[in-house]
């Protein structure tokens, strides 16, 4: 597989070593080398870019700024490293769904490492998209696979449905509680967008901040759950629907 990619830094030092480090690792093609980020919107508009390596700190557009102006593209956006040699940008480069940050000065090691998590993101989505039928859009069934991928830090880590005890919402975060394990994975997203992944018939909302597996449930009360030692409140807007899902017994 290879991957199309561009450099974009102001400094013409930094912008050459990223190139050449382009330039020597055999999955990666480079395309196009800009000195800015307004210049690095033009090149995308003439080329097929799958990875930008995208400094932060520039004039006019930072790199921050141009990455919010991509994520409007949707899932076909390119994907971005983030080189820079300042650290408190680093939840920044998180929340907009970069796949890395590479802190200057680096090294080839530590830039391959990088780029092998793009190469390992492109494999998903190449199979992804292969192993998916060409048929009419689906009614919203969702998920049919037995995993699902999260982003936790700047990586995809792959969660087996049966290994979910509930998820939690924190704000811009949602904590994924797994058995057989104490420490929960935290992962920058909505619990909107974590329901939307899951199959309906497995887990259900129960309250604005809670998606619970169904049948990891060991008791119901009135109008709260219990999930090993953790009772769960039913939230008034998702009673109704809960309702439902106990008529199968009651």
């Amino acid at each position: 597989m290879t991957i199309n990619c561009i450099a974009v830094d102001d400094e013409p030092l930094a912008l050459g070593l990223i190139c050449a480090f382009i330039e020597q690792t055999p999955f990666l093609n480079l395309v196009g080398r800009y000195g800015s980020a307004v210049e690095a919107l033009g090149g995308l508009q003439e080329h097929k870019v799958d990875l930008i390596f995208l400094d932060i700190q520039m004039p006019n557009l930072n790199g921050i700024e141009l990455a919010r102006v991509l994520d409007s593209r949707g899932p076909n956006k390119p994907r971005i490293i983030f080189t820079t040699a300042y650290n408190q940008f680093a939840l920044e480069g998180y929340k907009v769904d970069a796949l890395d940050y590479l802190l200057k000065p680096f090294n080839y090691e530590e830039f391959l490492h990088a780029s092998n998590k793009a190469l390992a993101y492109a494999e998903l989505l190449q199979k992804s998209n292969t192993t998916q039928p060409a048929a009419e859009p689906a009614a919203p069934e969702r998920v049919e696979d037995d995993y699902l991928f999260v982003k936790v830090e700047y990586q995809l880590v792959r969660i087996a449905l049966s290994d979910i005890l509930y998820m939690e919402s924190l704000k811009d975060y949602v904590k994924i509680f797994l058995k057989n394990t104490e420490k929960a994975i935290l992962t920058l997203s909505s619990l909107k967008a974590l329901e939307e992944k899951l199959p309906a018939k497995r887990f259900m909302r129960v309250h604005r901040s809670y998606i619970v597996s169904l049948d990891k449930i060991n008791s119901i009360t009135r109008n709260a759950l219990q999930i090993g030692k953790i009772n769960i409140t039913v939230g008034d807007q998702y009673k109704e629907e809960f309702s439902k899902f106990l008529s199968r017994w009651v």
